[in-house]
């Protein structure tokens, strides 16, 4: 055999290593979302590449042999070549052999192919997807004697079998899509909020005792219109006593019905109540509310007493943002007032604070708002101008009564990191690319932080003139 035909073999050898090399790699880290979604749209080639990943076991074993097969054969002729070109140095001739097969396939068989066929693995992976299948065909007799081998190593070492996938491994794979894939920032936001809806509960969002708006049922209806007409709610808890006895709940448009009545009674225009407890998830709450057709639900505590209520549009807005009607007055519960500088209202969500000042949430937090959260800190109820540090975030109390903290003022310090990363683990990291959707959303929100700013230096001159910005 002439050194030509050697030389040619090992070429070809070396391309079927590269096909080897980039077909197993295309099909372990293609999307199989998107090969279904073109399968769908009827594309062949798609459904047979979803057919060789639903029995990746058997194609994987078909690739390695295959690759193993051909870099075998292609090391030995280019020992048999290197030799023949080389007569009289036979144990130079194999070093040398060695070394230049290695160069060659770590190159053209194993690094370049796998790295092209990484940059879109769903096209090679369609491209393939009838010759992967014919080898898998060809070498069915192996691929079943593996399988016999695999099946006694499975009995031997008893792996664990769970692969399902977690809630937070979703969580992650949306984040990934919206960060490289075709999900925007808001399609990406809906998908969390759904996913982590069923871990939100009554405690989370609902409107507490104190802040609720009722009547009781001896009210007159003159004093019902005013209630309604000060207050801009569409329902209202009616009841019988005090509050803890909430009896119905009564809609506006039933009750101006009944009002030009000659007898007015309130009874003719509630509906039943729907009773919830803290620790009731909003999906279960929804269901509830869809089941009775109605859109507000009282929140009861173990006496059977009135914690507060929760509404349809508060479950709403867990899911779809905030939700505004002609009839909401729209505050901002953290406002810019100046570099690193906030003032927070005390009915601010604690999660949403921690979230804007990207703090660690390591522990569950028995409190919802920001003043139970400060009150926490202190151990009491703290009086105005007096101050606390958490990480880095300096906290004074800029409003507050006996019972609750109304505003605070925020200075963020530098970022408290423990940078654990060893000096191998940084040479693996790779800088993120810009989302230019966020940089536009950053670049409203900065405008939106300065109009805010203006409306509260207006509004609270004083308290932000009082501010002692050094501590």
């Amino acid at each position: 055999m002439s050194l030509a035909i050697y030389s040619i073999a090992i070429v070809i050898l070396v391309g079927l290593s590269a096909f080897f090399s980039a077909t197993e790699t295309a099909y372990s880290s293609m999307n199989r979302i998107k090969l279904k979604s073109l399968a769908q749209d009827g594309n062949k080639k798609a459904k047979k590449a979803l057919l060789i990943s639903n029995n990746y076991d058997n194609f994987l074993t078909t690739i390695l042999i295959g690759n193993n097969v051909v870099n075998i054969a292609a090391a030995s002729l280019a020992t048999v070549l290197f030799t023949k070109v080389m007569q009289g140095q036979e144990q130079l001739a194999v070093t040398v052999s060695t070394i230049v097969m290695t160069v060659i396939m770590l190159i053209f068989g194993e690094i370049s192919p796998k790295s092209l066929a990484k940059e879109s693995p769903e096209g090679f992976a369609m491209a393939v997807a009838s010759i992967a299948q014919f080898l898998c065909v060809i070498l069915t007799p192996f691929t079943w004697l593996f399988a016999q081998w695999k099946k006694l190593l499975v009995l031997i070492f008893k792996p664990k079998a769970d692969r399902g996938m977690s809630e937070q491994e979703l969580i992650t794979i949306v984040d990934e899509a919206t960060t490289g894939g075709d999900i925007n920032a808001d399609e990406g936001e809906l998908i969390r909020s759904a996913i982590e809806f069923n871990e939100l509960t009554v405690r989370d969002i609902f409107t507490p005792r104190v802040e609720v708006v009722a009547a009781d049922i001896t009210t007159t209806k003159d004093e019902l219109r005013v209630i309604f007409t000060e207050n801009g709610f569409s329902r209202m808890p009616i009841f019988d006593g005090d509050v803890d006895h909430i009896v119905g709940i009564l809609h506006e448009k039933d009750f101006y019905h009944n009002y030009f009545n000659e007898v007015f009674d309130i009874k003719e225009g509630m509906s039943n109540i729907v009773c919830v407890t803290l620790n009731s998830t909003l999906s279960i709450v929804l269901k509830m509310l869809q089941k009775s057709k109605t859109h507000m639900a009282v929140v009861i505590d173990e006496y059977g007493g009135t914690n507060g209520i929760i509404t349809l549009e508060d479950i709403l807005e867990e899911l779809v943002g905030e939700i505004w009607d002609e009839h909401d007055e729209i505050t901002e519960e953290i406002i810019s007032i100046g570099e690193d500088e906030y003032q927070i209202n005390g009915t601010c969500d604690i999660e949403d604070m921690f979230e804007r000042f990207e703090q660690d949430l390591n522990e569950e937090l028995e409190v919802a708002t920001v003043s139970g959260w400060v009150v926490d800190q202190f151990g009491y109820v703290p009086n105005v101008g007096e101050m606390v540090t958490y990480n880095n975030l300096y906290i004074k109390v800029l409003d507050a009564d006996t019972r609750k903290i109304e505003k605070i003022y925020v200075k963020v310090g530098p970022k408290i990191t423990n940078n654990e990363s060893g000096f191998f683990d940084k040479l693996f990291m790779k800088e993120e690319k810009p989302n230019k959707e966020k940089e536009v959303k950053d670049t409203d929100k900065k405008y939106d932080d300065k109009q805010l700013k203006l409306n509260a230096i207006t509004d609270d001159e004083e308290d932000v003139n009082n501010m002692d910005t050094k501590s």
